[in-house]
């Protein structure tokens, strides 16, 4: 296949996984997403990766452990919502700091650093799970992630199977996204049929909340209870829904999840490792010496970066100025160290948001082959944090800022 042109070669691989309904959106907005090459990874570039996942998640879950006893004054200031605040206290079943979480980072000058965790809703999955591997096996490659799609099944079993033990109802699970969004709906599926349990697919839109319950639209007249919800919908948007008549059922669902009336996946204490305000809490303790001890401040200052909640970069180095709880390269922007904008995302999200400041790093400079041709972007890292172990890895190449039409770059061991 490799002597295919590009464009034979791309429908060849993808025409078979869109026709499987497994991965549909290879082109998302009338964009190619996916590529049909791989880039060369590193076996030691991997295993620096893994090791800073499994590092920085420890990191993570015991600061969240400490914020979760905090007042509601030092939540607000990390930006969680007032409707959320109970839930993310709420003690999750095992010491990860989220079920499903993925790190990204950057190879730069200054070695691999951490640039965010998204580890409430993040996407990526399919890609690097099922469809690295089916690409790497195309272009006749071995691929890193071979076989982790079990790390997926081990920890949807393990954490049902913990909240069961702990008391919880476990007997009808629902898997949710919002059913019109083909990446989200796709993701949500896939994970489902992943986890092994017996559940369904069901959109946000046939949810209801009643009483102290969360109910399920079935496909006949009438409801079933939801016991266990794994949600691909945000916890700071859902904390805002409302039904059509005006009533907040976000926050009626989120003081469920309080008050132990209903379980999720990713735990709603998810969202205090996702604000981007915990990285600036997390770098001024460091640089404090406070908390942390050595093995961790080393860590730290290995693959974080500083970052703050005022601007202490400007007439100093270059930084980026990031929403806190922003998503796909949203409302950020990047400055040289005068202050001068470099460059910023043209899109409309997230813009009201408050911001932290961080250091600005050049990200590694690479050439992909496209339908459009040759392509010079840089490149991100993905590492997937599973069940608290670190997983697989996915890459993602665009300009300057790593938005929502950043190209997927399948990855294979470089021999």
């Amino acid at each position: 296949m490799k002597d295919l042109n590009y464009a034979k070669r791309r429908e060849q691989i993808y025409r078979p996984l869109r026709e499987e309904k497994v991965f549909t959106w290879d082109v998302m907005y009338g964009q190619e997403y996916a590529l049909a090459s791989v880039y060369p990874l590193d076996p030691a570039l991997h295993h620096e990766i893994q090791q800073a996942t499994a590092c920085l998640g420890s990191i993570f879950e015991r600061t969240v452990k400490v914020l979760q006893q905090a007042d509601d004054r030092l939540l607000e200031e990390l930006g969680i919502p007032g409707a959320a605040r109970r839930a993310v206290r709420q003690p999750f079943v095992f010491d990860w700091p989220t079920v499903i979480g993925r790190f990204d980072f950057a190879c730069t000058p200054q070695g691999l650093k951490m640039l965010e965790f998204n580890s409430d809703t993040p996407t990526g999955i399919v890609e690097a799970f099922h469809v690295n591997g089916r690409v790497t096996e195309a272009m006749g490659c071995q691929d890193p992630n071979e076989g982790m799609e079990q790390h997926l099944t081990d920890a949807f079993q393990n954490v049902v199977e913990a909240y069961r033990k702990r008391g919880f109802r476990t007997d009808h699970i629902c898997f949710s996204a919002l059913g019109w969004h083909e990446e989200d709906a796709g993701t949500t599926r896939y994970l489902m049929k992943k986890s092994g349990l017996c559940a369904r697919f069901v959109p946000l839109s046939a949810l209801a909340v009643r009483g102290d319950r969360l109910y399920a639209r079935q496909d006949y007249d009438g409801y079933e209870p939801v016991d266990v919800l794994y949600r691909l919908h945000a916890i700071e948007i859902l904390a805002e829904d409302k039904d059509e008549d005006g009533y907040p059922t976000g926050a009626h669902l989120l003081s469920l999840m309080a008050g132990q009336k209903l379980v999720s996946i990713n735990p709603p204490s998810a969202l205090l490792s996702q604000t981007k305000a915990l990285q600036a809490l997390i770098w001024n303790l460091y640089e404090t010496n406070t908390f942390f001890n050595e093995e961790e401040r080393d860590v730290i200052k290995t693959y974080m970066l500083p970052t703050y909640l005022e601007n202490n970069f400007k007439g100093h180095t270059a930084y980026v100025k990031k929403p806190f709880l922003g998503r796909e390269g949203g409302a950020v922007s990047l400055y040289d160290s005068k202050g001068n904008l470099i460059t910023r995302d043209d899109q409309d999200l997230y813009w009201d948001q408050p911001m932290i400041y961080q250091q600005l790093v050049s990200l590694q400079k690479v050439e992909v082959e496209t339908l459009k041709g040759a392509y010079q972007g840089d490149l991100l890292w993905g590492s997937f944090l599973i069940g608290g172990k670190p997983s697989a890895v996915m890459a993602r190449v665009d300009q300057k800022i790593t938005g929502n039409l950043s190209f997927f770059v399948p990855v294979g061991w470089k021999e």
